[in-house]
């Protein structure tokens, strides 16, 4: 793993690994983006796939997949306007590295029930 330094000012610059799982670590981009995976998809057929999700999210959660070059946005003028949103190269790209953390989730999301109804916090913490 490659990390800067932290400078004088405790600030991380240009971190690569922060840059990039600060906008796929958030609770909806990766859902978009394997959800996506699956081929071009309107707005509204996003929203129903990934369930529990507003339009004001959705709609952030795609502009900043957008800007950061993990899907694209076509607009066709038609009344009401259809826009549709596909993965680009890079997206495809890092939902091909996505795919086995999926698998790993699915084959595994039992295990990790049974751990958290398993789980006592200590007493410390429970003092908190």
């Amino acid at each position: 793993m490659h990390a800067e330094r932290q400078s004088d000012t405790g600030d991380i610059k240009d971190c690569p690994i922060r840059n990039v799982l600060d906008r796929i670590g958030d609770q909806w981009s990766l859902l978009v983006l394997l959800t996506l995976v699956n081929g071009t998809h309107r707005f509204t057929e996003l929203q129903r796939a990934i369930g529990n999700i507003s339009k004001r999210m959705l709609a952030e959660t795609l502009r900043k997949l957008e800007r950061d070059g993990f899907v694209s946005r076509k607009v066709y003028p038609s009344v009401p306007p259809k826009v549709e949103y596909r993965l680009c190269p890079l997206g495809e790209s890092l939902a091909a590295q996505l795919r086995p953390l999926v698998d790993w989730a699915n084959r595994n999301q039992d295990e990790v029930r049974k751990a958290r109804s398993a789980y006592k916090a200590p007493a410390a913490i429970e003092a908190l």
